[in-house]
């Protein structure tokens, strides 16, 4: 069956769906097409950057988007007029009300809902924002001085339905069908990971990992009759140096992040050329922990450049994928809203980008260097740093889908069942780029020693999982079982339809928790879609409205 948008027109100088009102004012600069999207075109010379108004929105609606608060991650907010719609929105929905006719049924429900999702267009990705004056924005941009335009005419896509999840679930469809650079989640290979109890060594160790550790915490989930059969070694096992650290000298507040890699291999915590090490090399650990532990599969982590600050452009090693420093270049209408202080390092101390003609044999080299190891897939973090990195690249949208495809391909090479967990990529430019990719975490991470983020996390994994539902599997991320928040992730994590996995400190662990989410033989049981709130909960805010 065909899958098409409702109608929508502009009349009088209204946006009109289903005969309501939904924007007054709207400019004659501003047009809908046959296809629903609406657009508009500028008297301005060419630029890189257009922020177009689309009309006021009037009294009686009540909405919910979902938009970036950081560079990263998307949360909710629900609100009642467009002033208080965020810039960086990604998602708009909108609860509106048919007008019923005198002698129509009173009881009769006449609510259904209007969906405005900015996408991109062309080599330009558009986002939603508010006014003070109750005017609703859309704003378009390439990242890039030397890609301009004076028109966005398939910048934001509008639909409408009686039933909020089949709407963006069928908005989707349209889009992927219309754009042709992305698919619906129904249309990719889920990895198999999701089906087992997992374990990921973050919280358990951090930057500190090693093998004697992760030996540890498998030993003490085997004790307590819970083993994972999904590991996750996450940062920590590669080769990296900080150019602005000195041996000896403290670490300087903000080089964490500036970190670059200098090879494909494992570091020395991972071979023989370790002090104290039990394993030759990263190949003869894996077999190891693998017999010893009934693992089925180990994920690596790595950042989308390689490492937080990229690969070092002077290391030999690194010369043949043609890398160049780069400064990374926000929005100048977010720049001060998506800060935080990776941004803030990456831009004071640069990048070593991969040329992208260069960035599939990266990719390709380093995943079957960790295939042959007896790796089984990755875990690639740090994706939305090329949104600001498309200076001389052709733009955002450009560079973001020439990683995005690399990194693809070379998965789709080097590991089965299309092994690939992608995280810190709730942009737009990555998320309708995913042609391939079939999961991805769903909010900003779990955080052990912030007890008041908590409701905060799951709610945005919740509300996050309508649009992301639609592209990826979410992944709500690890939590610890032995935490005064263990039971409220736990079953979270039940409903979820997510992988399920903890970052439990070797030792430290409550089986009672584990047990109820754990089968006999490691494995999960997963629901069949992502858990999203319910209806009833769509435009209230559970995280500060004080009752739930």
């Amino acid at each position: 069956m065909t899958v098409t948008a409702k109608a929508t027109i502009i009349k009088d100088g209204c946006l009109m769906v289903r005969g309501k009102v939904v924007l007054t004012g709207v400019p004659q600069n501003v047009v809908v097409s046959p296809s629903s999207f609406i657009g508009a075109t500028s008297a301005a010379p060419p630029s890189s950057r257009h922020v177009f108004t689309l009309g006021v929105l009037p009294d009686g609606y009540r909405f919910l988007c979902l938009f970036r608060f950081k560079i990263w991650w998307m949360i909710p907010r629900v609100g009642k007029s467009a002033s208080e719609v965020p810039m960086e929105t990604q998602m708009l929905l909108l609860e509106a009300r048919e007008d019923s006719p005198l002698d129509a049924d009173a009881a009769s429900d006449n609510t259904f809902y209007i969906l405005l999702l900015p996408v991109l267009d062309g080599q330009f990705r558009a986002t939603l924002q508010g006014t003070p004056t109750n005017d609703l924005q859309f704003c378009v941009e390439s990242g890039d001085s030397s890609v301009q335009t004076s028109e966005a005419f398939e910048a934001v896509f509008i639909n409408s339905g009686d039933n909020p999840f089949e709407l963006i679930k069928d908005s989707i469809k349209i889009l992927e069908k219309h754009k042709g650079t992305f698919s619906h989640l129904e249309n990719k290979k889920i990895p198999r990971h999701l089906d087992w109890f997992g374990w990921c060594t973050w919280d358990a160790f951090y930057k500190q990992v090693n093998p004697q550790g992760i030996k540890e915490g498998l030993h003490s989930f085997l004790e307590g009759g819970c083993s994972p059969r999904f590991l996750v070694i996450d940062d920590g096992w590669q080769e990296t140096i900080n150019e602005f650290c000195k041996d000896g000298e403290p670490l300087i507040e903000g080089t964490q992040f500036a970190i670059r890699l200098v090879d494909i291999k494992e570091n020395c915590k991972f071979n023989s050329s370790g002090s104290d090490n039990s394993c030759n090399d990263l190949h003869e650990f894996i077999d190891e922990i693998k017999e010893k532990y009934g693992l089925k599969y180990v994920y690596m982590w790595h950042a989308l450049a390689g490492y937080w600050g990229g690969v070092l452009p002077s290391y030999d090693i690194m010369k043949k994928y043609n890398p160049k420093l780069a400064y990374p270049i926000q929005s100048p209408g977010n720049i001060g809203n998506l800060r935080d202080i990776a941004m803030d390092s990456l831009e004071k101390y640069g990048v070593g980008i991969i040329d992208p003609q260069k960035i599939f044999d990266f990719y390709n080299d380093l995943h079957s260097y960790l295939a042959s190891s007896g790796v089984d897939g990755v875990k690639v973090d740090v994706q939305s740093l090329m949104e600001t990195l498309g200076s001389g690249y052709g733009g955002r949208v450009l560079l973001t889908r020439q990683y995005q495809q690399a990194l693809e391909q070379s998965v789709a090479w080097n590991f089965k069942d299309n092994n690939l967990i992608c995280c810190m990529s709730h942009n737009s430019d990555s998320l309708y780029s995913s042609m391939k990719s079939a999961v991805a975490r769903a909010s900003e991470d779990f955080m052990p020693g912030e007890p008041t983020f908590q409701t905060l996390h799951i709610a945005s994994v919740a509300f996050n999982s309508l649009l992301l539902g639609e592209i990826v599997v979410p992944d709500w991320d690890m939590f610890q079982s032995k935490h005064e928040t263990a039971e409220f992730h736990a079953t979270a994590r039940a409903l979820g339809g997510c992988a399920v996995y903890v970052s439990d400190k070797p030792g430290v662990h409550d089986f009672k928790i584990l047990k109820r989410l754990v089968l006999h033989d490691g494995s999960v049981l997963r629901a069949r879609h992502a858990g999203r709130p319910t209806r009833d909960c769509l435009f209230e805010d559970p995280v500060m409205d004080g009752k739930r």
